[in-house]
């Protein structure tokens, strides 16, 4: 039974104090929701309005379909966090795919950098990391002005790996178009990830630039993007590249004096603050990954996992409208608190749906098993990388645990790093 239609028979049970206090809209009356929608036609600008539209997707329940905040507290459930600005987002566990809370799940809006874990989710099966790519000028072709850079130069050799590192630690677009020159071109690139994206119902999202640079018509949403990380956290190398801390990067190979080649390497660090922490934010305790992003227009997106005592949470926030330092970092965290003491104490308001082809039996499977999949994770977090769980067990960084889950447990490897083993959908509560 859905999570939507389990809360079609129950009655709400917010208090009227916490009906002021956040505003809650749209909980009078409860629907059953098919877990299924048409996919509406893509914005003609991805510039965001001031609103949300009245109508929007229902994939994964009706009150997700609904504008403003949607939640069903129990009598001793914790008040949303008051300080949330951000136009859209989603609280939901990671594991039975329930929605515990939205605002706006599925308002359209432009992804920025996060749109680089479709990206990922796409092309990560396709390459063997240790294949090697020698770099040339029409890799590079078509970067937006402005981009991030990881610092790929032509010419140069890399392997999968390094290009995947800087993908996910500088949100490197760079490294997004060599790998997409890899893939047949951007042209494909972008096909694919649209194609992905409507196999794992992931419909309010249209791919225009596979790196997320501003472009017009391009999109997602709040629950896409949750959708989006969910599928990605099931690879063991998407896991390991998220999750990196910091790495050593190849850069350009010299002739020295004696006329012999050499090539220097860099540090590169990875961009999701609660990772690493920084500018007065701390990294936030059980954080595993997964993708930030920020550009004018989309203003600052992330989606970010975490776990704590067995539970594991994903929580996505787009464009928050208060202008400080790290908001949408603090503005996840605040989420993520809520949502682990919320846990047992809400009634879901909708569910992450499988994606359409998805084995549906809830027996367990090594989804690992793909191309370019390294034989066992590694705490290093692979060649030059310190992973979350390196640092947690005494790397510099002072992160938690890595995530892993398998059959409903969380098991700690001997390597150091947790491990998503399941099929879909996940094994539901009766």
């Amino acid at each position: 039974m859905s999570a939507s239609k389990k809360t079609a028979r129950r009655p709400l049970l917010v208090t009227s104090a916490t009906l002021l206090s956040l505003s809650l809209t749209s909980l009078t009356t409860l629907t059953a929701a098919p877990a299924f929608a048409a996919k509406p036609s893509p914005s003609s600008s991805a510039s965001p309005s001031a609103t949300p539209p009245a109508s929007m997707s229902t994939v994964g329940g009706e009150l997700l379909g609904e504008p403003g905040t949607q939640a069903v507290l129990g009598s001793n459930a914790p008040v949303l966090p008051k300080d949330i600005s951000a136009r859209s987002w989603i609280v939901a566990d990671a594991q039975s795919g329930d929605v515990l809370a939205a605002h706006n799940a599925h308002w359209r809006l432009a992804p920025a950098s996060t749109l680089k874990m479709l990206f990922a989710d796409t092309l990560l099966p396709k390459f063997n990391k240790n294949e090697e790519h020698k770099v040339v000028a029409s890799d590079l072709a078509g970067v937006g002005a402005g981009s991030s850079m990881v610092g790929i130069k032509e010419n140069e050799t890399y392997t999968v790996h390094d290009l995947w590192l800087g993908v996910f630690l500088r949100s490197g677009n760079d490294a997004v178009h060599v790998l997409s020159a890899m893939n047949d071109g951007v042209k494909q690139t972008v096909a694919d990830m649209n194609a992905h994206a409507e196999e794992l119902q992931a419909l309010d999202t249209h791919v225009v630039s596979p790196d997320g640079y501003d472009a017009r018509r391009q999109v997602s949403s709040a629950y896409d993007l949750t959708l989006i990380a969910r599928s990605g956290l099931q690879k063991k190398d998407f896991r390991e590249y998220c999750s990196t801390v910091r790495a050593k990067f190849p850069g350009e190979t010299k002739k020295g004096k004696n006329g012999k080649k050499s090539r220097s390497s860099f540090e590169i660090q990875n961009t999701n603050r609660l990772l690493t922490g920084g500018s007065g934010l701390d990294s936030y305790q059980g954080i595993a990954g997964v993708k930030n992003g920020n550009t004018t227009n989309a203003g600052a997106t992330f989606t970010g996992v975490a776990e704590r005592d067995g539970r594991v949470l994903l929580v996505t926030v787009m464009h928050p409208e208060k202008d400080e330092p790290n908001q949408v970092y603090k503005e996840t965290a605040s989420l993520l608190d809520w949502g682990f003491k919320a846990a047992g104490k809400v009634d879901p308001v909708g569910e992450l749906v499988p994606p359409k082809g998805a084995d549906t039996s809830g027996e367990e499977a090594d989804s690992s098993a793909q191309p370019g999949a390294t034989a066992s994770a590694s705490a290093s977090g692979g060649t030059g990388g310190k992973s979350v769980a390196a640092g947690a067990s005494g790397g510099s960084s002072g992160i938690g645990v890595a995530l892993g889950i398998m059959g409903g447990v969380l098991v700690l490897l001997a390597g150091g790093v947790f491990l998503v083993n399941w099929k879909w959908p996940l094994r539901r509560r009766k």
